[in-house]
């Protein structure tokens, strides 16, 4: 804002204008907003150095961040290098197998395979949701 005062000798203001203009913030679009958050998510990179390089706080950049994992900002598909998610293959059914399943303690044991970074992991259906996360991220972080 500008100000233009005229004043008397006692200190007192008689006239004073405003003048209003641009605010000076910058009005980011919604794809400009999401690129900065898919930005801040690439490994290795600090939110506060992509705040810095933008020119926005870095709690600005936590809210898309916040936003974007919400749904509620979206990136384009062009500024998407990868799949976000990864390809299902359906394969054809085999036939039933000739021999009966393992049987362990009176429950037949299933087992799973994955396929995470071209790494197969096969686990028994018996594995705790947490270990088989920490097992998918190692494999992950390993071949980023």
């Amino acid at each position: 804002m500008d100000g233009h005062l005229d004043g008397s000798s006692d200190g007192f203001a008689g006239r004073m204008e405003v003048i209003e203009g641009r605010s000076g913030r910058r009005q980011l679009s919604e794809v400009e907003r999401a690129r900065i958050a898919a930005e801040s998510h690439v490994p290795g990179v600090k939110v506060a150095d992509v705040a810095r390089r933008h020119g926005v706080t870095r709690w600005q950049v936590y809210d898309w961040r916040r936003k974007l994992a919400a749904g509620k900002l979206a990136l384009p598909e062009d500024a998407v290098s990868e799949p976000a998610f990864a390809a299902l293959v359906v394969e054809p059914t085999a036939p039933e197998p000739r021999c009966k399943p393992r049987v362990k303690s009176g429950k037949a044991s299933a087992r799973i395979e994955l396929v995470v970074a071209g790494i197969t992991i096969r686990v028994g259906s018996d594995i705790e949701e947490e270990h088989l996360v920490r097992v998918i991220r190692a494999v992950r972080a390993a071949y980023q």
